[in-house]
C-alpha cells in the first residue's frame, strides 16, 4: 500500500510514509499499548497486533482480569507476542493507614500478575493526592515508601517496579512525582534489576534537562512509551495525547537520548484521546507503524 493512499488518523491528512508490513525490521521493536485502542478488548487487541506484525503488548491489568490471567497468558503465548509492560501498580499515596495496606496488598497482586504475564516490567503511577490534602512532600514521602515496602515481593516474583513520572497537570490526582529526577531519586535507592523508571514523552518531554536525567537513567529505564503533546488541550486532560507527529513532542532528541542511555527494550505506544479510540483499530495501527518508522525508528 502507497503512502497516497491512505490518511492518517486522527489527522486526516495523507500518509507521509509507506505502511510497514508484518516482517518489516523496523517493527521489531514496536509494541501496542492496550489503550491505544482502548476499544479493543484483549483478545482485539492480541489479534490485531499480530494482523500489524507487530512483536510485542503492552497489557492493562482491567482488560487482563476480564479475560482471565491464564486465559490471557495463553493467548499472548499462541500469538507469540512479547508483554513489554503490565499497567498498572501504584496509587500509594491515601493518608489512611487501612487504604495503604490495600494499596500494598493490591499492589503484591499485580507484581504476581505481571510475572504470570511473562513480563519484567511493572509500571507504578504514584496516585495523586488524598481528598482534602494539600502536603505534597508528605504524598511523595508515603509513596516512596510505599515502593519500598513491595520490593522484596517483586524481587522474589522476578519483576522490576517502573516509576513513571507524570506531567505536574495530574500532580494532584494521578502522580505527585513529577519530573524524571524525583523518580530516580526515589529508585536510586535499590538495585536496577529493583526498582526503575518509565520514560513517557507525553510526561516528560518539557522536563528541563531531561536529557542529562535520560543518561543518568542508564540501566534503569524499563520502559519508553511514546506519543505527542497536542494543544489545545481537551476538557479532559487524561484524553490529551496524541499520535507521534501530531503535536511538540522532538522524538528525535529524546529518542536519541534513549538510545545513548543503551536501552535495548521495547517502544510502547501509548496513547490516551478519544478521536484515535473511535477510530476503526487496524487505521490506528497503521498511522502508528508509519509515525513510528518516520519519526522514533530512526534515532533508535
Amino acid at each position: 500500500m502507497t503512502a497516497t493512499a491512505v490518511v492518517d488518523v486522527p489527522s486526516g491528512t495523507p500518509a507521509r510514509v509507506d505502511t510497514p508490513a508484518p516482517g518489516d525490521p523496523r517493527l521489531a521493536r514496536l509494541s501496542l499499548n492496550q489503550r491505544t485502542t482502548a476499544e479493543w478488548n484483549l483478545r482485539e487487541a492480541i489479534d490485531g497486533a499480530v494482523a500489524a506484525g507487530l512483536p510485542a503488548i503492552g497489557l492493562w491489568r482491567e482488560p487482563v482480569a476480564e479475560a482471565g490471567l491464564a486465559a490471557a497468558r495463553r493467548w499472548v503465548d499462541d500469538a507469540g507476542l512479547r508483554v513489554s509492560s503490565l499497567c498498572r501498580g501504584g496509587f500509594f499515596t491515601a493518608s489512611d493507614p487501612a487504604e495503604r495496606a490495600r494499596a500494598h496488598e493490591d499492589n503484591r497482586r499485580a507484581v504476581d500478575e505481571a510475572a504470570e504475564l511473562g513480563t519484567k516490567s511493572l509500571v507504578l503511577v504514584p496516585g495523586g493526592l488524598p481528598p482534602g490534602d494539600r502536603d505534597l512532600s508528605g504524598a511523595r514521602i508515603r509513596a516512596a515508601e510505599a515502593i519500598a515496602a513491595l520490593v522484596p515481593h517483586a524481587v522474589e516474583r522476578g519483576v522490576t517496579l517502573g516509576i513513571e513520572p507524570m506531567n505536574p497537570i495530574y500532580a494532584a490526582d494521578r502522580g505527585v512525582i513529577s519530573t524524571l529526577a524525583q523518580a530516580l531519586d526515589i529508585a536510586e535507592s535499590f538495585a536496577p534489576h529493583e526498582v526503575g523508571v518509565v520514560l513517557d514523552t507525553f510526561h516528560l518531554w518539557w522536563e528541563p534537562g531531561v536529557h542529562t536525567q535520560i543518561a543518568r537513567a542508564g540501566e534503569r529505564i524499563v520502559s519508553y512509551q511514546v506519543c505527542d503533546w497536542i494543544t489545545p488541550l481537551p476538557a479532559d486532560a487524561l484524553l490529551a495525547r496524541g499520535m507521534m507527529g501530531d503535536g511538540h513532542v522532538d522524538f528525535t532528541a529524546f529518542t536519541r537520548a534513549v538510545a545513548a542511555s543503551g536501552y535495548p527494550g521495547d517502544v510502547e505506544v501509548e496513547i490516551f484521546n478519544a478521536e484515535i479510540w473511535a477510530a476503526p483499530g487496524d487505521q490506528v495501527l497503521g498511522t502508528m507503524k508509519r509515525r513510528y518508522v518516520e519519526l522514533v525508528h530512526p534515532h533508535l
